[in-house]
């Protein structure tokens, strides 16, 4: 629903103000849930994620060295 007019604002306002979803949030319990969730920048951000693609490539050689090193 758009809030386009004043009386629209307000009636989103109490019901937001009724329900109160910002008590029921929780966010991540586990370890591994935070450390997923702190990565959704990543996937956002056009620069974040370049570099992240950049270190894939680079991981992923360092591997194939290892290997061969090995």
């Amino acid at each position: 629903m758009p809030i386009n007019t004043p009386k629209q604002r307000q009636l989103q306002s109490e019901r937001i103000n009724r329900v109160k979803p910002w008590l029921k949030s929780t966010g991540a319990k586990t370890q591994a849930g935070k450390n997923k969730s702190k990565m959704n920048a990543l996937k956002t951000s056009p620069e974040l994620n370049e570099i992240s693609k950049q270190l894939k490539v680079l991981m992923k050689q360092q591997r194939e060295i290892m290997r061969y090193v090995a």
